[in-house]
């Protein structure tokens, strides 16, 4: 699964707040994560992103969104939809029950013949057991590997059993530097519990404030070293419960993701060797954990109008929950059937938020790409977060069939920010000149989450959601249109940044023309994407 930038920048700054308190470390300090601050001042003076700035357009309201406003006043004007269209989301699960998101979220036709699938209402779960068990944390795709490798698994493809030694001295390295940061986040927490608890006493309250804190003036050098460190972290979002998430983040990297005597398989009850293999999993498409894939579902097509929440981006939409994403890598297998699921049930957009760094099972998984491409269903897939160049580093799925040539119906996602600018590009989004086609919003987009409630979210996964709304909003009104055309309209009509220069991801301060990132070096606009298909 796809790496969550809001983990990775907790962590960086837990590292910043390491180097503030321990001048002379005695542990190896965390990589860098942070991103870069930028030099360009957001556009009309903002400090934060304004809720649903995605929608927002470039030209009248300077925030380079999607343009979705300026549409609905200038060219929709109250127009309905022609068609609802059926947009699959595979991803961890969705709530239900969440009051933005029940009336958009597709269900079983009544009539629809059956299909093995006993119990199917909202989508369907290949991670999930027939006794009603959820796979929920998994292991790395290396993980996986290297654990084939240690009991020579003679299936394992040669390519990747060639290189045994070589990844598993990898994983050894990966789970050496996980415990290393493990020390650094305990050490500080410990630092920065004694900092608040010495700024409680201090301040003579239980609820420390950045004005209660800001109001001190300390004679004591330790107490101004401490108020300097709680002011610099407090805006950051650095808290007690965020040092506690991480530490049972990295804790279970330990204990599951990178061990390779965890196995929750069993759970499910399949022959995992056994590709071909699709009935299998169970009916509950909201697991144990639904944060990211109700975050993802609400950028699509969270209900608009309704006076609650946020607006989703397509009005006529059905969303599919296939539930097939656990915390941690997804399984081939488990990909290859629900894209062909989605296919069968009638998707025409197929939302891919996640990614990993090997694919043993690749055939598998281009084969169900081949039946989506014939079927003429438009792919949707996530760049990334590793702030890496894609023409040299894949994230699976990948379009590029493993035995020659490339689906059509195929659209890969960067992430863009609302600062603008030189941070035009979000700083931890992967990237390509011949790999990605495309960015779109992904920094600090709000969404619908588990409980009826919305919170933030940043990475290409919310990216990809924008794209696949988009194309669902179009379809909407334009439901004849093929998918290669409505693949083509999406990418002609992207506002193209060609020489502005941003940050590159994944560095300080490396400057490249944002063209140089991708095919279009162009985020995807709705404005003039339904312009460029006004009658001419």
């Amino acid at each position: 699964m796809t790496r969550r930038p809001t983990t990775a920048l907790a962590l960086g700054l837990a590292g910043l707040v390491a180097a503030a308190c321990h001048p002379a470390p005695t542990v190896a300090p965390f990589p860098p994560m942070v991103a870069p601050a930028p030099t360009t001042a957001p556009r009309g003076g903002l400090t934060d992103a304004p809720r649903n700035w995605q929608l927002l357009d470039e030209t009248l309201d300077h925030v380079p969104g999607l343009g979705i406003d300026r549409l609905q006043r200038e060219i929709l004007r109250g127009a309905a939809p022609k068609a609802t269209v059926i947009v699959a989301v595979i991803d961890g699960g969705v709530d239900t029950a969440h009051a933005d998101l029940r009336a958009n979220l597709w269900q079983r036709p009544a009539d629809a013949p059956p299909d093995g699938h006993a119990g199917e209402r909202f989508g369907w779960n290949f991670i999930g057991g027939p006794d009603g068990r959820d796979v929920n944390r998994d292991t790395y795709e290396l993980t996986r590997i290297v654990a084939r490798c240690r009991r020579s698994d003679s299936t394992l493809p040669s390519a990747l059993a060639t290189r045994c030694p070589q990844l598993t001295a990898d994983l050894a390295t990966r789970r050496r530097n996980l415990e290393t940061q493990l020390r650094n986040i305990r050490t500080v927490g410990d630092t920065l519990a004694r900092i608040w608890s010495t700024l409680r006493r201090v301040t003579g309250t239980d609820s420390l404030t950045v004005d209660r804190v800001k109001a001190l003036t300390p004679t004591d050098t330790v107490i101004a070293r401490y108020r300097k460190i709680y002011l610099a972290v407090t805006p950051l979002g650095l808290t007690e419960a965020g040092l506690r998430d991480a530490t049972t983040s990295f804790r279970t990297g330990l204990d599951a993701s990178l061990n390779p005597d965890f196995d929750p398989r069993p759970i499910v009850g399949d022959h995992y060797a056994d590709v071909h293999e699709s009935m299998y999993g169970n009916p509950d498409v909201m697991g144990p954990d639904a944060s990211h894939g109700t975050h993802v579902s609400g950028i699509i097509g969270a209900v608009q109008g309704n006076g609650i929440g946020i607006d989703g981006i397509a009005p006529a939409v059905r969303v599919m929950m296939i539930r097939a994403v656990p915390n941690g890598d997804e399984r081939d297998k488990d990909i290859a059937n629900a894209i062909r699921f989605a296919v069968d049930h009638g998707a025409r957009i197929i939302n891919m938020s996640f990614g990993k760094g090997y694919s043993p099972e690749k055939p598998a998984v281009d084969a169900a790409v081949r039946y989506a491409d014939a079927h003429g269903v438009l792919m949707v897939h996530a760049a990334g977060n590793d702030g890496a160049n894609l023409d040299s580093m894949p994230s699976f799925p990948t379009p590029i069939y493993a035995d020659g040539g490339a689906a059509h119906n195929w659209i890969e996602v960067g992430a863009s920010s609302w600062i603008g600018g030189d941070s035009l590009v979000a700083p931890f989004s992967n990237y390509g000149r011949e790999r990605v086609d495309v960015f779109a919003p992904g920094v600090d987009i709000t969404s619908t989450v588990p409980g009826g409630h919305y919170e933030k979210e940043s990475g290409t996964s919310m990216a990809t959601p924008v794209v696949a709304g988009l194309a669902a909003l179009i379809l909407d009104y334009y439901p004849a249109l093929t998918v290669p055309q409505l693949r083509q309209v999406i990418l002609t009509s992207a506002t193209r940044y060609t020489n502005q220069l941003v940050i590159r991801p994944g560095s300080k301060d490396v400057r490249v023309p944002f063209g140089s990132l991708s095919r279009t070096g162009g985020i995807v606009n709705a404005y003039e994407a339904f312009r460029l298909l006004q009658p001419r």
